[in-house]
């Protein structure tokens, strides 16, 4: 018999809330975990490998699986850089019966709950806001015109928690980490389920 498919968690939240560094812990520490490996426009950050952080490939490749049919969820991210999601990944994924993990960011995630209303949806929340403008300059990655950009995109995003199913608080990266594990592993841990009667 083949598995049973599994459900897709679907992680999104933020800019700088941690995301990446909450995938890149479960995909180090629970390999049994399938995590998504999105493809984006944007240039390789220090550090980044291609095919490990994201798949960095060019504009008119990115139009060319849009126009394919061959992304899930795609979205111009901070006005500039686009990202999206190989379709076929998260499919092949889903059928090997594999708990399967996608992180991205809020606009993904409301196409993807049009597509794919019964996953799973978690916000990830910083401590506080003070926490996230921490966050976002301690990366030194953006500059000033381009942190603004991004802290007014996330006072937008972070308005949108009322749309998940569910929210984790990424104070600790093991234990934001582990909470998020249990939701892709434990039926029981699952709060779309809390009521229901499985017996």
């Amino acid at each position: 018999m083949s598995p049973a498919p599994t459900r897709l968690v679907v992680l999104a939240g933020p800019t700088a809330v941690g995301k990446g560094t909450l995938a890149a812990y479960v995909r180090s520490q629970h390999p049994q975990i399938w995590v998504s490996v999105s493809v984006t426009t944007r240039p390789a950050r220090p550090g980044e490998t291609d095919g490990v952080h994201y798949h960095f490939v060019s504009d008119a490749e990115f139009d060319r699986m849009c126009e394919a049919g061959e992304l899930l969820e795609w979205a111009v991210v901070h006005g500039h850089a686009k990202y999206g999601t190989p379709r076929s990944a998260v499919e092949r994924a889903m059928a090997t019966g594999r708990p399967a993990l996608l992180e991205i960011d809020l606009q993904g995630a409301r196409q993807v709950k049009n597509k794919m209303p019964d996953a799973l949806f978690v916000f990830l929340a910083p401590p506080s806001w003070e926490e996230l403008v921490h966050r976002l300059d301690g990366r030194g990655t953006e500059s000033s015109a381009e942190r603004e950009r991004r802290l007014q995109t996330a006072r937008q995003e972070l308005a949108a928690v009322a749309e998940f199913d569910t929210t984790i608080v990424n104070d600790d990266v093991a234990r934001a980490g582990e909470e998020l594990v249990s939701l892709l592993t434990d039926p029981s841990d699952d709060p779309t389920n809390q009521g229901t009667d499985t017996s």
